[in-house]
């Protein structure tokens, strides 16, 4: 994704193969970051904050009523070392999150305004956390500029269903979504037909770095089968996403 004037999502495995060249990366192992095979889920939302931006300026602005009701574990996560998890902070970028200790990282940067981390596993998995963070353009003042987060959520989450097609092509559903410490959070599943059903967790945000605002988009993800090994983790970790 680029400024609004180009608005763009580049896939994210591509993205990071194209970073593993680079002098700026942290850690040269390749990442499997891999969003229902062809990362419809940040084409998506590139469509969602096209069709958002077009919305009239008093939608837009409307402010997100906050609210405590159900989405276990996103807002109550303390930010504290722990036996099985570390702090992960990023100074430069202002954003903290824990992750799993023994989980390895992986950053890198394609210009000034757009910057992709992720933390995986050590052993071969599609399950991962990322964090892409990318420049937005001045229309764009706080989180509620791309409309309340349910509207948005479903926005997003119907425009991945292709479940109606014939063939049936890919089914999302959209679990839960709340706004709270200033972030939307998203929860939804995704499945090919014939694979297995892959579980996303999603927590975005807006913060200014002095110049521009930036977009946070931090996605934890994990196939059915991976749900007793990595669910809890993912959603420990997306869930302890602050900014800075």
């Amino acid at each position: 994704m680029a400024p609004l004037s180009s608005l763009h999502c580049p896939q994210l495995s591509h993205f990071f193969t194209a970073l593993s060249s680079q002098k700026g990366l942290k850690k040269y192992k390749k990442l499997q970051l891999i969003c229902c095979g062809n990362n419809e889920v940040d084409q998506n939302l590139c469509f969602v904050i096209r069709d958002q931006f077009r919305i009239k300026r008093r939608e837009a602005l409307i402010q997100t009523a906050f609210t405590g009701l159900s989405f276990p574990a996103i807002v109550s996560v303390a930010l504290a070392d722990e036996d099985d998890f570390r702090v992960y902070l990023d100074d430069v970028n202002k954003f903290k999150i824990i992750i799993p200790r023994d989980w390895q990282v992986g950053a890198g940067e394609s210009n000034g305004i757009k910057s992709v981390t992720a933390f995986f596993p050590g052993e071969s998995s599609s399950s991962n956390v990322s964090i892409v963070i990318t420049g937005l353009g001045a229309d764009f003042t706080r989180l509620e500029s791309f409309g309340k987060v349910d509207a948005f959520a479903d926005t997003l989450v119907s425009g991945l269903d292709r479940s109606w097609q014939r063939p049936p092509g890919v089914a999302a559903k959209l679990i839960d979504c709340k706004a709270a410490n200033g972030l939307y959070y998203i929860e939804y599943t995704l499945q090919k037909p014939g694979e297995s059903r892959r579980h996303l967790f999603s927590v975005l945000g807006m913060a200014n770095n002095g110049w521009y605002n930036r977009l946070y988009t931090v996605t934890g993800q994990f196939v059915e089968e991976d749900l007793e090994k990595y669910s809890s983790q993912i959603e420990k970790a997306v869930a302890s996403f602050r900014l800075i």
